[in-house]
């Protein structure tokens, strides 16, 4: 399946395009096992990489998964700390239950309104027992808009 369009080339689905320098990264689906372990933990680690291929220290954040895709979100897009760096890079490793895997970062920000729907409806359902005041700021329009997609890093 062809999706994305690029300089006039089509850019297989199972890519993730960085519009940074017009490259496609090559990506690899989550397994299912993957995918159970990513939607029982309460968080993810995510350590940044650096440019030179480093990693910074890891941070905790919540992760969501639905229909084989992960996704994280920050309160609000900043340019400053993980977020900003993540998006800098668009590379890092994350740590999940019996996961280690390195990943390409997707900006996907508040997609189409059905992937909207379908993260923030993700979002309610693993965090609802935190109450509306920490879910409610994790699907707001801030929230959406700061929506990334993980996708393991299948080589160069």
């Amino acid at each position: 399946m062809l999706t994305r369009r690029s300089a006039g080339a089509l850019i297989p689905a199972e890519a993730a395009f960085d519009p940074r320098d017009n490259r496609v990264m090559a990506t690899a689906e989550w397994s299912a096992s993957e995918l159970v372990d990513i939607d029982g933990a309460e968080e993810l680690l995510i350590a940044v990489r650096r440019p030179d291929g480093s990693l910074r220290p890891a941070v905790p954040i919540w992760v969501v998964s639905t229909a084989g895709q992960v996704y994280i979100r920050t309160w609000y897009r900043r340019d400053a700390g993980w977020f900003g760096r993540v998006l800098s890079t668009r590379r890092a490793r994350i740590t999940v239950g019996r996961v280690v895997a390195d990943v390409v970062i997707e900006d996907v920000g508040s997609g189409s309104p059905e992937l909207r729907a379908t993260v923030d409806a993700a979002y309610r359902g693993k965090y609802t027992r935190y109450g509306p005041a920490s879910v409610d700021r994790m699907v707001s329009e801030d929230a959406a808009a700061a929506t990334l997609r993980l996708t393991r890093d299948g080589g160069p």
